[in-house]
C-alpha cells in the first residue's frame, strides 16, 4: 500500500468510525459525541497505522500501550476496537446498557482496554507509569495518551508532565485533543490555555503541533515523535469540536447530548 493508498484507507476508516460513534451514542441516549468526533481521525490513524498490537492476544507483553484519558469519549475507542477484531461489533449497540462491557467510562473488563479511565486529569499519570513500567523491564514497546483541552486545566497534567520530563521518557507520546470547547463552553473564556506549545516545551517536551484532521500530518507526527530521544512528546492537535457532522461542529451542546433520532438521521446522511 502506497501513502496515498493509506491515507485513502485511514480517512475511510474514520468516516465509519464517526458513523459508528453516531449510531451508539444515538440508541443509548446519552454519550459524548463532540469530543469522540473531534478525536476521531487522530487515534484512527493510530491504530490502524501506528499502534504495535494484536487483538487476538490483548495482554501481549510487548504491545504498544494506549491510554485513553477523557473516557467520556470512549465511544471512539469502543468502535476502534470493534472494528480492529478485539470484539464483535454488534456489541456496541449495548453502549451504556446495564451489564454491558461497554460503560459510559472505559473498563479494564473490556479486551484491549489497559486500565479505566474517566476521572479528568489522571490519565497522563497513568500513561507515565506504563512507560516507566516499560524502561524498567527494558521492554521497547511505546504508550500513547489521548487527552481533552479542558482536562489540561488540571494540576495532576502538570506534574506528571514534569516527571515524564525528569525520567527522559522518550517512549511516551501524549496526545492533546484541543478542540476548544469543555462541557462548560469555549476552554478560552473558562480557563485559557495559551501560550501552549511554549508551556509543554517550558516542562522539557518535544511539541508537535499539527491539524488533527490532515491524516498526512497526523502520521508525520506520530513518525516524528518515534524519533525523538531523551525527552517525552506531545502532539498539540487542532481540531473540530463534532467533526464530520455540520450542526454538532464547534457546538458546546453536543459536548455531552446524544442527538435526536432525527438529528441521528441528518448526521448519517451527511457521513455517507
Amino acid at each position: 500500500m502506497n501513502r496515498k493508498e493509506e491515507i485513502a484507507m485511514l480517512e475511510a476508516k474514520a468516516k465509519e468510525m464517526r458513523r459508528l460513534i453516531i449510531e451508539m451514542i444515538s440508541r443509548a441516549g446519552s454519550g459524548h459525541p463532540g469530543g469522540s468526533l473531534s478525536s476521531t481521525d487522530l487515534i484512527t490513524a493510530l491504530f490502524f497505522a501506528v499502534l504495535r498490537h494484536d487483538p487476538k492476544n490483548p495482554k501481549w507483553p510487548d504491545r504498544d500501550r494506549f491510554h485513553m484519558s477523557k473516557g467520556h469519549c470512549c465511544p471512539l475507542w469502543y468502535a476502534l476496537l470493534a472494528e480492529s477484531g478485539y470484539f464483535s461489533k454488534d456489541k456496541l449497540m449495548t453502549l451504556r446498557q446495564f451489564g454491558s462491557m461497554l460503560q459510559g467510562h472505559p473498563d479494564s473488563r473490556t479486551p484491549g482496554i489497559e486500565s479505566a479511565s474517566g476521572s479528568l486529569g489522571q490519565g497522563l499519570s497513568v500513561a507515565l507509569g506504563m512507560s516507566l513500567a516499560a524502561k524498567i523491564d527494558k521492554k521497547d514497546y511505546r504508550v500513547y495518551v489521548l487527552m481533552g483541552d479542558g482536562e489540561i486545566q488540571e494540576g495532576n497534567i502538570w506534574e506528571a508532565a514534569m516527571a515524564a520530563a525528569h525520567y527522559k521518557c522518550d517512549n511516551l507520546c501524549a496526545i492533546l485533543d484541543y478542540n476548544g470547547f469543555q462541557i462548560d463552553g469555549a476552554t478560552r473564556d473558562i480557563m485559557n490555555l495559551e501560550p501552549l506549545v511554549s508551556k509543554w516545551q517550558a516542562f522539557g517536551w518535544h511539541t508537535i503541533e499539527i491539524d488533527g484532521h490532515n491524516m498526512e500530518e497526523i502520521l508525520k507526527a506520530y513518525k516524528k515523535a518515534c524519533k525523538i530521544k531523551e525527552k517525552p512528546s506531545i502532539i498539540i492537535a487542532h481540531t473540530v469540536k463534532g467533526k464530520g457532522v455540520s450542526f454538532m461542529e464547534n457546538t458546546v451542546e453536543f459536548h455531552g447530548r446524544a442527538p435526536t433520532a432525527e438529528e441521528t438521521r441528518k448526521a448519517l446522511k451527511e457521513l455517507e
